[in-house]
């Protein structure tokens, strides 16, 4: 048996590997115990995602509750599968910046100290296998704040002379900054998995995503940007922007291109990588940019209000630049860009995201 272990298995990037990996022919052993409720309540719960693999995918996907945070009983998951696990993808986390603040212990006991559960036991039962971790850009800080941007009409932009205007390398420093409470918890996993990397002889890669996004998304205020604007707009809810006029920049990834990376490391694993994943130049909007594409597809018109106070850490800008990943793997390809990707969540959830009576 060929076992792909998928921590977060219910979450958006969880889910979509799930999937991709038993169409592999991998018999896919889930870990999720849905703190995503916990983290941003009903909105955010991923129990339905549960229950639509275990339908979806019969047999093919064994499923855990299990916290990441529970030594023993990951140790106990690792030791049944032992050599069996072929690839190792973990997706679970505490991925809200601004909940980070709230339980700071919580955020970095599931981030940092989970991460370091994952790298230790695969080590000990599995060290043969690939280990793909999904890091942040939130790993450099406000950074990218410092860059010499120019404001225009629906969005901030870097002059196309600069060195990081096809996007943000993995060369950007990621010290002197203010990296929230929630970046620091990931830079912490990010250097453990490079360092289980280099100093172990693991074949891992931290993934440094910016907006990972999909249909399968449980989307909530605090986490999930391009969903929850298309779940506000489907369900007249009102949309809060929070500073830079709604021009703040992201470059967005679908789901289903990440998890085709992911299969690529998987495939041609290397040790210690560090890699920026996101949409690049293909695919990124600003906020206004976003509402008008949401109304475009919906008919809708976008509800919202303005937070002159940004949160703090926000990029104003940020685009990736995936350079170094297709250097190393050319055969990857990238299939979609924002309108796309909100046309695809607009007929995907168009049941589950009606208008509220």
């Amino acid at each position: 048996m060929s076992v792909a272990l998928v921590t977060g298995s219910a979450g958006l990037i969880g889910s979509e590997s799930v999937r991709h990996f038993a169409r592999l022919g991998l018999t896919v052993v889930g870990i999720d115990n849905d703190m995503r409720g916990y983290f941003f309540g009903a909105d955010g719960s991923t129990a339905w995602q549960v229950e639509q693999l275990k339908s979806e995918l019969g047999a093919s996907y064994q499923h855990h509750s299990i916290d990441i945070r529970d030594r023993d009983a990951v140790a106990a998951l690792f030791t049944r599968y032992g050599k069996d696990i072929s690839v190792v993808i973990h997706t679970a986390a505490q991925p809200s910046h601004d909940w980070a603040a709230k339980e700071p212990f919580t955020d970095f006991d599931v981030n940092a100290v989970g991460t370091l559960n994952l790298l230790e036991n695969t080590r000990l039962h599995a060290p043969d296998a690939p280990f793909i971790f999904t890091s942040t850009n939130k790993v450099y800080g406000d950074t990218p704040n410092r860059l010499p941007l120019v404001e225009q009409e629906t969005r901030y932009e870097l002059d196309p002379a600069h060195t990081y205007y096809e996007g943000i390398r993995e060369d950007m420093s990621i010290d002197h900054s203010l990296h929230s409470i929630f970046g620091v918890s990931k830079v912490a996993a990010d250097v453990l998995v490079q360092e289980y990397g280099r100093y172990f002889g693991l074949k891992t890669a931290a993934f440094r995503g910016g907006t990972l996004t999909g249909p399968a998304h449980s989307a909530a205020e605090l986490h999930g940007f391009l969903a929850y604007l298309m779940r506000c707009n489907m369900e007249r809810r009102v949309y809060t922007i929070y500073g830079y006029k709604g021009k703040m920049v992201r470059d967005a990834i679908h789901s289903n291109d990440v998890v085709t990376a992911f299969e690529a490391f998987f495939r041609a694993p290397r040790v210690g990588e560090v890699y920026n994943l996101g949409g690049g130049r293909q695919s990124n909007c600003s906020h206004l940019e976003a509402f008008q594409l949401a109304e475009e597809i919906s008919g809708v018109e976008m509800r919202h209000v303005y937070d002159e106070q940004a949160r703090t850490g926000d990029h104003q800008w940020y685009v990736s630049d995936m350079g170094r990943f297709r250097e190393h793997y050319p055969d990857w390809k990238q299939q979609y860009d924002v309108p796309a990707i909100l046309r695809e969540m607009y007929e995907a959830n168009a049941e589950r995201w009606t208008p509220q009576a």
